[in-house]
């Protein structure tokens, strides 16, 4: 029995757009980052809207977790990010744009302690 002219066809509704912190997030979960925090810097910063900061074990955790991230960044078609502090990896920043992941060993990280500032309610601050 074929369809007549008049029988409504049905259309796949549009799959939702993969977010890039969606991605980041995954690929840190992936490469056993330690610790992720992601802050919402939408309107605190022109820079970017999310920031991520996590940890790896050692040098060289940190640069693999740099290196998969950028990795699932090209793969999800986001284009390649800037990376910064590969040659030493105690703190490795990679700028996506609309995301910032800083990848830290645990010691730098206690040190700069980077997300207690930028967690801060800077609005609540401006008024």
């Amino acid at each position: 029995m074929t369809p007549s002219p008049q029988t409504p066809t049905i259309e796949a509704a549009p799959t939702p757009q993969v977010q890039m912190i969606d991605v980041i997030l995954q690929s840190l979960d992936d490469a056993k980052a330690e610790q992720t925090v992601a802050i919402d810097i939408t309107g605190k910063s022109s820079l970017s809207d999310h920031m991520v900061v996590t940890s790896g074990r050692s040098h060289r955790h940190v640069g693999a977790v740099a290196d998969q991230v950028a990795r699932a960044l090209r793969e999800a078609g986001f284009g390649k990010p800037r990376i910064e502090g590969l040659p030493h990896c105690d703190w490795v920043l990679v700028d996506s744009g609309d995301v910032i992941v800083h990848i830290f060993r645990p010691e730098v990280r206690e040190f700069y302690n980077i997300e207690k500032m930028w967690a801060a309610d800077f609005a609540a601050d401006a008024q």
